[in-house]
């Protein structure tokens, strides 16, 4: 049974670019309820510590540089089937490839700044979540 949170990340470059709005609106005409948010400034620790599954892989640096380059805003989303639901709302990794209307086709520069993150399982939305918010925060 799919689960019914997920987290996002508007990326920096996002941020940056003045997208928060536009994100966050489509995010809620798509039917998702936000429970938590926050704006904040990863340092390069806690950009490793989060990607850590990615520690291995060639693009780790660079994704990690990226994404402590300036402000995110990260969310929790709840909706029925919020993981999947939110991967399709996003789109392909690649803008380029992303259909027409997603997030990252509509916002996204290339692959490291294709504007926001998704949680890519219902385990991972959890330890994301946990990641950036205490229980004590979530409505």
């Amino acid at each position: 049974m799919a689960g019914n949170k997920t987290l996002t990340i508007i990326k920096p470059y996002a941020v940056n670019d003045g997208y928060i709005g536009s994100i966050l609106s489509r995010i809620n005409d798509a039917g998702f309820r936000i429970t938590a948010m926050r704006f904040t400034h990863l340092n390069i620790k806690d950009a490793q510590a989060f990607y850590a599954i990615h520690k291995d892989k060639n693009f780790f640096d660079r994704l990690t540089a990226f994404m402590s380059s300036g402000p995110i805003v990260v969310a929790i989303l709840e909706k029925d089937n919020a993981v999947a639901d939110y991967r399709k709302l996003i789109g392909a990794t690649n803008p380029e490839e992303a259909e027409e209307g997603t997030l990252r086709k509509l916002f996204g520069r290339n692959m490291e700044a294709n504007a926001v993150h998704g949680s890519d399982s219902d385990e991972n939305a959890d330890i994301e979540s946990n990641f950036f918010f205490s229980k004590m925060e979530r409505f």
